[in-house]
Order: C-alpha cells, then structure tokens, then sequence
C-alpha cells in the first residue's frame, strides 16, 4: 500500500508568511477584525457563508503579509470590500500593489465597493459567481 498524505483538515490551511505572521500580528488582527465587521462584510458574508455558493469561502483570512476580506481558498478567489478610504491615491497604490502580489501566488482578485455590496448586492453576488 503506497503512502498517503496526512489528512488536513480545511480549517488548518495556513496560507501565511510564516516570517510575517507573529511579527504583523495577523493572527490576532483577523481576529479582530472578524468580530467587528463593516456593515458591508457583515452583508456580504451572510451570503457567503456556509457553502452557499456551492464553495466554501473564509472571512479576513491571512495570505502572505495580507489579511484579505474572503477567500475562496479552493479557486484562490479573492473578495475585496473597499470603503472610500481606498480611492485616496496611496491607498490606491498600495491596493495595487497588494492584488500585484496576491496574483503572483495564484489568487485573482475581486475589488467592490462597499456601497456594491450593500445595495447592489445581488449584482456583487453574480459576480462573484461568475468568477467562481
């Protein structure tokens, strides 16, 4: 009998920097930041959750050095909600440069705005769908 992998399950993929991880905190960050979402994350998250698109997604989920609104970890999907904060100009290079560095590891990346995902949700979904 040939050996096998060791089964790991879901909940203990580890997708971060590992250098980066205790000295940026990610750990305890993701988890601040998952009990206290946006309006926006909390909308979209009601919809993500529990597999209901078929997928699993996780919620401000480390990758690399970045804590990433969701991820769909099986289709390296990533789901961005950005506040107006974004649309400074160093945001914006900084967001750049971010989705630059998540699609050299294989992810795409999905940037809506935080009104989207509020009031056009629907919408927002179907694409999310879409790029699945």
């Amino acid at each position: 009998m040939e050996p096998t992998e060791p089964y790991l399950p879901q909940d203990k993929i580890f997708t971060a920097d590992k250098k980066q991880y205790g000295k940026l905190e990610l750990k305890a960050r993701a988890r601040g930041m998952r009990h206290e979402p946006t309006p926006a994350e909390e909308k979209l998250w009601q919809h993500l959750r529990g597999g209901q698109l078929e997928v699993r997604f996780r919620r401000q989920h480390s990758i690399d050095r970045y804590i990433v609104d969701f991820v769909c970890l099986s289709h390296k999907l990533i789901v961005e909600l950005d506040g107006a904060g974004h649309l400074e100009p160093d945001q914006a290079d900084y967001d750049s440069g971010r989705s630059a560095l998540l699609a050299e590891l294989g992810y795409r990346v999905l940037r809506f705005t935080n009104e989207q995902a509020l009031n056009q949700t629907e919408i927002t979904l179907a694409a999310i769908k879409a790029s699945l």
